[in-house]
């Protein structure tokens, strides 16, 4: 519980081991754990490493990581601010499903893959920048984002998407893109159902 700070460095029988990697379910359902340090020799967070730690309210990934696992953060319904590195190339799936206190969330140029369902129930999410670097979206990554009004996409060529990304989003959500390729993501498959909120990115 608390503020925990994971070290870069663990002693175990006589030796001395490099932390690298945060295990499946290391700390799942720790509800009263409130602040974590992650140290810049982890690479890979796993599947649900912090899943249902409700008392979590903010984190900052290091640069060190490159995949956040599926269900890292589900549920941590405390979490407002989420801060992910521009190492990050995988956001898995039902990574903050549930994060319902979420209100910000960066996500880098260096993502290219948001998993199935990874934002699905963060309905305090307003406002939400895929950059140019995103090449798939999964399969209702932002379902039930009922706060959701403000969705802008970087990448000239429309990202791939799988099923209803947007489906229960904010009923007045636009949708910014390039203003050179409204067109080419209206009639874009997937995109085109989301036609007539699409519009350009103002300058």
């Amino acid at each position: 519980s608390g503020d925990v700070k994971i070290p870069e460095r663990v002693k175990f029988a006589g030796k001395k081991y490099t932390v690298t990697s945060i295990g499946v379910n290391a700390f799942g359902f720790c509800t009263g754990l409130t602040s974590i340090t992650i140290p810049n020799s982890v690479t890979t967070i796993g599947e649900e490493a912090f899943a249902y730690c409700k008392g979590l309210t903010s984190i900052t990934i290091p640069n060190s990581v490159t995949t956040i696992g599926e269900e890292a953060f589900r549920k941590c319904k405390g979490l407002i601010n989420v801060t992910i590195s521009n190492s990050v190339t995988s956001i898995g799936e039902y990574a903050f499903l549930e994060c319902k206190g979420l209100t910000n969330v960066t996500i880098p140029n260096s993502v290219t893959t948001i998993g199935d369902e990874a934002f699905r129930y963060c309905s305090s999410l307003t406002s939400v920048t895929i950059p140019n670097s995103v090449t798939k979206i999964g399969e209702e990554a932002f379902e039930y984002c009922t706060g959701l009004t403000i969705l802008t996409i970087e990448k000239a060529t429309p990202p791939e998407i799988y099923g209803h990304i947007l489906s229960c989003v904010a009923k007045n959500m636009t949708i910014y893109v390039p203003a050179e390729s409204v067109e080419k993501y209206k009639t874009a498959k997937g995109w085109s159902e989301y036609a007539d909120k699409i519009k350009a990115i103002e300058k």
